[in-house]
């Protein structure tokens, strides 16, 4: 099996993602609760959530202050999500 990463990242609404996994799954994040501690301060202004980008080294989302969250983590908060697709079966 291979490593799980983020292929895609659209910015939805405040501090609300979708995206797009290696194996086809699709979720909506809210990332609003997500972020304590330093490194999250800055993503806290929401001008500065929206600059999110997908970092194709680390297979993940990033922010410019080096800020990001693992591709598991995401995926396990957004499987409660409206429009969570499951991968296809094979």
């Amino acid at each position: 099996m291979s490593m799980l990463k983020i292929v895609d990242v659209k910015h939805l609404e405040n501090y609300e993602l979708q995206l797009v996994f290696n194996d086809e799954t699709i979720v909506i994040v809210d990332l609003k609760n997500e972020l304590d501690g330093p490194i999250f301060a800055p993503l806290r202004e929401l001008n500065y959530f929206q600059s999110v980008s997908l970092d194709a080294d680390t297979g993940t989302i990033s922010w410019s202050n080096g800020a990001d969250f693992a591709p598991e983590f995401l995926k396990e908060l957004g499987k409660d999500s409206k429009v969570y697709q499951e991968a296809p079966a094979l």
